[in-house]
């Protein structure tokens, strides 16, 4: 599950996900979290993908991304409609999908010094 990117520029580095936790720096999380390249949410209070809400989205949009990586868990799953509504309308793109290939995906778009936002979504 270790993915390594050394980014001196970076707070938080990103090293893997999986359904159960996610590796940012030398944490190991068990809980929904969000990651940005100088920020760190680890009291994301969304446990399914179908709790998404306007709070929930208010921390994702408070980071001001261009891209917003949904890691859904083990495999992808979709959020409701009013969800990729909410997110579209504010001209962020939103892409779902499991944990790990969001690890993988956000460290290549913020290598590439993208705007971009991880949330993940953990049962714990």
């Amino acid at each position: 599950m270790e993915l390594v990117q050394e980014r001196p520029d970076f707070e938080y580095v990103l090293r893997g996900a999986d359904g159960g936790r996610v590796l940012v720096n030398a944490l190991a999380l068990t809980s929904s979290c969000i990651v940005a390249p100088n920020a760190l949410v680890t009291d994301w209070p969304v446990t399914t993908v179908a709790e998404l809400d306007d709070a929930a989205l208010a921390a994702l949009f408070d980071l001001q991304p261009d891209v917003i990586l949904l890691g859904t868990g083990e495999r992808q799953a979709f959020p409701p409609a009013r969800v990729m509504a909410t997110v579209l309308q504010r001209g962020i793109g939103l892409e779902p999908m499991a944990n790990a290939a969001c690890a993988r995906t956000y460290n290549v778009l913020a290598g590439e010094g993208r705007k971009v936002v991880a949330a993940f979504v953990l049962p714990g």
